[in-house]
């Protein structure tokens, strides 16, 4: 067993030391309970407190606990693949080998140049909204951001539950705060006897009027994020497409950008159980798709053979658990000639006119 040297003692401190602002939470959100069900102990309100109790742990939980999704296997680099690249120097070579790699790829985003996305540190090819975390080291998939307080990142396997956690966060506030306020009152009036729960009562009223005002405005974000289909990070820097960036790229209307997100069947939308569509390796973007102005294309004519300017992206080979979010209100213009190209790893169409011309 090799010596751990100073390296792996610095990493294990910072690993304890992230942990801190969970234990915090754990502990404000134990005393709460003792201060609300045990000193305070309102007879009628408790089975509601209970419930979004329970709620709250539970997706608290499972934010924390779900590990973050990494690229699959076909987006790594072979061996031979990653000899070439470091033989080769930055620059078109360098991309040419990157585009050969990524020719099977569902992929349609680029960096700011124009260049396919590659990740130095996993030697891999970013699939579409996935970036590499720099406190898990890893490339997490559709990446949301790190988030102290649950000491993990957010991204495509656990988004919905980061929602759902903000949420029942929030009305447990509320709950707390709106149940608390005629005690807290009485505590200013002199109604309260002179005991220590009057100083528990205090206290857990600024408490939660305090994290209420946080919570809703974080949480009021993230749902705005979730209506236009973003990630906080492609909040703050739009995706780039192969025809330039375009903030809405992703957007496929709010009622489809929420189902992407929450899932198909409703009855699981309120529970923290994974219910999202996809991979989160490829996603469907109104960019691919035929614009939803223009006539509809008769049947066995493509619209792209007419006019191939205005079509720069062809169809998308998308996973079959996103594609019906497309298919349900537009026709891709390849899925009735080519119905093969919407598996995994078949040809990407766009990836390889890039190729060509």
């Amino acid at each position: 067993m090799a010596p751990s040297g100073p390296g792996s003692v610095r990493r294990r401190c910072r690993r304890v030391l992230y942990w801190i602002p969970v234990v915090f939470i754990s502990l404000l959100l134990g005393w709460s309970y003792y201060a609300y069900a045990i000193q305070l102990c309102i007879v009628m309100c408790l089975i509601a407190y209970h419930l979004l109790f329970a709620m709250f742990i539970w997706s608290y939980w499972k934010t924390i606990f779900t590990l973050p999704m990494n690229p699959s296997k076909e987006f790594h680099l072979s061996y031979a693949e990653k000899e070439l690249l470091e033989r080769e120097p930055r620059g078109e070579a360098h991309q040419e080998v990157l585009r050969r790699a990524a020719k099977d790829l569902p992929i349609y985003t680029r960096t700011m140049s124009g260049a396919i996305r590659y990740c130095d540190r996993c030697q891999l090819i970013k699939p579409d909204r996935c970036h590499h975390c720099s406190v898990c080291d890893k490339c997490i998939l559709k990446m949301d951001h790190h988030c102290p307080w649950v000491n993990n990142c957010v991204g495509f396997s656990n988004y919905k539950f980061f929602l759902l956690f903000l949420a029942y966060s929030l009305l447990y506030c509320l709950f707390i705060a709106a149940t608390d306020l005629q005690y807290f009152i009485k505590f200013w009036t002199n109604g309260l006897p002179d005991t220590q729960a009057k100083f528990h009562i205090m206290f857990l009223f600024f408490a939660a009027a305090m994290f209420s005002v946080s919570l809703s405005s974080l949480f009021g974000y993230h749902c705005w994020l979730v209506s236009k289909n973003k990630s906080t990070l492609e909040a703050f820097r739009s995706p780039v497409f192969r025809q330039g960036t375009d903030k809405n790229g992703f957007s496929l209307g709010f009622s489809k950008n929420m189902r992407q997100v929450f899932g198909d069947e409703k009855k699981y939308w309120l529970l923290p159980i994974f219910s999202s569509l996809g991979d989160g390796c490829s996603f469907p973007t109104c960019l691919v798709n035929q614009d939803p102005e223009q006539p509809p294309t008769p049947a066995g004519l493509n619209s792209t053979a007419k006019n191939p300017e205005s079509h720069q992206f062809p169809a998308k080979p998308l996973r079959e658990s996103q594609s019906h979010l497309l298919t349900e209100s537009h026709s891709w213009t390849d899925s009735s000639t080519n119905p093969g190209k919407g598996k995994a790893g078949m040809s990407n169409p766009a990836l390889t006119m890039e190729n060509e011309t």
